[in-house]
């Protein structure tokens, strides 16, 4: 197969995305977890719900609670034990802030952070915020079918008054969305802000009973990952097999070396162990350098 029939393949396919999203029905709650019509300006606490289609994730091949013994679900659990134990750790600064990226664009980080996400919100202990942090091309909402929400860059922007009124409650009990929001055109720029900061702080304290996932640009594509990533306890790095170079990988983890906790994840992986999809969870625990061996030299 040519390039070039590679490139209409995969447009057809983002146009395949694209016609499977429907509008989501919102619903929104007063602060006594009483469904409302929708709140007037001066009611001060709200929340929202929305719901998922779970048919959609499972023929898609993703995690879900209706099939907690699927391959897929078996990967992601040993992906994220590691995870959990640290976010309990004392030790571990922030270890409930987890940040998923990849070296470049395309290596499966969005896909990863929520199926890391689902999988974690299965777990008897733990609350789960989904963030789509990757505010330049944000895709969680779309991967799930669902159109674009205020979120993230609306907070920044001012455009919100408080997290709890952009926050999606979902159907998978125990798991909840901030997507990206509205465009902007400094989004990239706000995201490395000194207020996006002080967001993260909040978001640290005030969902301190919560894992909170990350899916953030690509190291090596912004810069605002690489500020993101001073204030994460744990970095997922995920890695396209037999596509991303070793030296690609050791780029990219030089810009994350303040971050103590680091994980690499080998997606993509054709083996003849690997499902339908091509997904092998292959992963390294530490500072990432034994993972590189499972790399494109």
């Amino acid at each position: 197969m040519t390039s070039i029939e590679q490139a209409v393949l995969r447009l057809d396919d983002a146009r395949h995305d694209l016609d499977e999203v429907e509008f989501a029905s919102v619903r929104w709650f007063d602060s006594a977890n009483n469904e409302i019509d929708q709140p007037l300006p001066d009611q001060p606490c709200r929340s929202r719900a929305i719901d998922i289609d779970v048919k959609r994730l499972v023929k898609r091949g993703m995690v879900t609670p209706q099939m907690p013994r699927s391959r897929i679900a078996e990967e992601f659990r040993l992906i994220k034990r590691p995870l959990l134990k640290n976010v309990a750790n004392p030790a571990v600064v922030n270890g409930n802030l987890v940040m998923v990226t990849s070296s470049l664009s395309g290596e499966g980080k969005s896909f990863t952070a929520i199926n890391l996400a689902i999988s974690m919100a299965m777990e008897m202990d733990y609350r789960v915020l989904l963030v789509d942090a990757d505010v330049a091309r944000p895709s969680i909402l779309r991967r799930l079918g669902l159109l674009p929400e205020q979120g993230l860059l609306d907070v920044l922007a001012g455009e919100a008054d408080d997290l709890s009124e952009v926050i999606l409650q979902t159907n998978i009990e125990k798991l909840s969305l901030l997507p990206a929001g509205m465009p902007y055109e400094r989004a990239t720029e706000m995201l490395a802000s000194d207020t996006m900061t002080h967001l993260l702080r909040e978001m640290s304290a005030r969902y301190a009973d919560r894992v909170i996932v990350f899916d953030s640009p690509p190291l090596l594509m912004t810069t605002e990952s690489r500020v993101l990533a001073t204030h994460m306890g744990q970095i997922v790095v995920v890695v396209e097999a037999e596509e991303t170079t070793h030296g690609t990988v050791r780029q990219a983890l030089a810009t994350i070396e303040s971050c103590p906790v680091k994980m690499m994840v080998l997606n993509k992986s054709r083996t003849p162990t690997s499902d339908a999809y091509g997904y092998r969870g292959h992963y390294g625990y530490g500072d990432g350098r034994r993972s590189e061996d499972a790399v494109k030299g």
